[in-house]
């Protein structure tokens, strides 16, 4: 037997395809040739600043055993598969498609842990797999390419969840997937943190249902296989499950946010932690956006925090100049109207700059407060008649509104990535030693 890894990213499409659907199609396949699963199918959330990225930026490893003597058959199986699936009048789609044999390379693995943060090109994942002679096909421009090795690459060692992924026929992708809105209440209230991000108690909005024209019905996020699967048990829908599979992700883990990358060293599309000083007061612009600014010592940048992220918007506007600030973010490049700007996703608040306001003195003879006499004349008391030219205004603390900790946008307007406070210090760390009996359908 042997140990077989296969990366796939970009097979999809606005009008329909999807990489976690087609993933799905290719284990039904390969569960005819009776392999040996060694994990879940691994859907790996890449660096979610990309401009040319898909909505999530999700690629997908399978790895399994297979018959030694079945390996030339898989490849051109697999890549039979992805031809036929794929759109092609579709320019942005740009398959890849890799097989590693074994033993992962060094080299898989740290440009699995780039592409985390940072923009890559093309080019370096063509180099690598040229160097490393590794099995692999490409279409169009081969983008693909990086999010399929990224994909192998990246073990979900640290800290990994679950997504129970329900699909319908792709000829019926068009249709409402008519969700039932009760139904996934009553899931997440008897679920309760055993799952996440399934709905926006803030708004009541239900976020397990994609928007787009595509073959997923819902996906149901959570810490372990058997509760995701025990939850989509819950969840009604008029569209009938075509097929299912439970994926090992990184969702949730905030693993694209853990480089702290000084102002002067940002670059396009980083998803970084920058740390800082407040340097100009949050105001809001036209079309409710709040911009700031902050200093690290090395540079200042502007910061955006943008009008859909609603109560992370409102707290931006109680920040100072002098706070200093984790902010959890990606950079924008810079255009004609505008420099390198942080487009914020989280922020910790690490600590509170001292507020004062500068007040008239009280009274000595009966403790009032006085008014100002008039320029250059001192205060004087109204109510005993008390005045004096020697006193001074007070410097008085103001209570901050705004708490030490961390704020994020609500549920609704979070990354797929992004760590969400139910989250805050559970971490799934290691590998799967088993699967669960049924963890897919077909």
């Amino acid at each position: 037997m042997t140990i077989v890894h296969l990366g796939m990213d970009d097979i999809d499409s606005p009008s329909g395809g999807c990489t976690t659907h087609f993933a799905s199609t290719l284990v039904e396949r390969l569960d005819g040739w009776h392999v040996k699963w060694l994990d879940y199918p691994n859907l790996v959330r890449l660096n979610p600043n990309i401009p040319y990225r898909t909505r999530g930026n999700g690629a997908v490893a399978l790895r399994f055993c297979i018959e030694a003597k079945r390996m030339s058959e898989l490849f051109s199986e697999a890549r039979r598969m992805v031809e036929g699936y794929t759109e092609r009048g579709y320019p942005n789609t740009n398959p890849g498609f890799v097989m590693v044999i074994n033993d992962i390379p060094e080299q898989v693995t740290e440009l699995a842990k780039l592409a985390l943060w940072r923009a890559l090109p093309i080019a370096a994942a063509q180099r690598i797999v040229d160097r490393l002679l590794l099995k692999h096909f490409i279409m169009g421009n081969g983008r693909g390419l990086i999010g399929a090795l990224s994909a192998i690459g990246n073990r979900l060692a640290n800290d990994h969840t679950y997504e129970y992924l329900a699909y319908r026929p792709i000829s019926t992708r068009s249709r409402t997937r008519g969700v039932d809105h009760d139904s996934v209440i009553e899931m997440d209230r008897i679920m309760g943190d055993r799952v996440f991000s399934n709905m926006d108690p803030s708004s009541g909005e239900i976020l397990i249902g994609p928007r787009g024209p595509d073959p997923v019905i819902y996906g149901i996020r959570g810490e372990k296989p058997e509760y995701v699967i025990e939850a989509a048990s819950y969840v009604r829908s008029s569209e009938a499950r075509e097929r299912w599979t439970v994926f090992r992700t990184n969702q949730g883990t905030g693993e694209h946010l853990t480089h702290i990358v000084r102002v002067c060293d940002l670059r396009p599309y980083m998803a970084a932690l920058v740390q800082g000083e407040v340097a100009s007061t949050p105001t809001m612009i036209e079309g409710g956006h709040v911009m700031f600014s902050i200093s690290d010592g090395s540079g200042r940048i502007d910061c955006a925090v943008y009008e859909p992220t609603r109560d992370l918007r409102e707290k931006a506007l109680l920040l100072t100049v002098g706070d200093e600030v984790c902010l959890h973010s990606g950079v924008r490049p810079s255009s004609s109207s505008h420099g390198l700007t942080l487009n914020v996703e989280g922020v910790e608040v690490i600590t509170l700059s001292e507020q004062v306001a500068l007040m008239n003195p009280i009274c000595p003879q009966c403790g009032k407060r006085m008014k100002s006499a008039g320029s250059g004349k001192g205060f004087k008391c109204d109510a005993c008649g008390f005045r004096t030219r020697d006193a001074g205004k007070n410097e008085i603390s103001i209570d901050r509104t705004l708490e030490r900790g961390l704020y994020l946008p609500p549920l609704g307007a979070q990354r797929h990535l992004t760590r969400p406070i139910a989250r805050i210090n559970k971490t799934n760390s290691g590998m799967p030693t088993s699967l669960v009996e049924r963890w897919h359908f077909p």
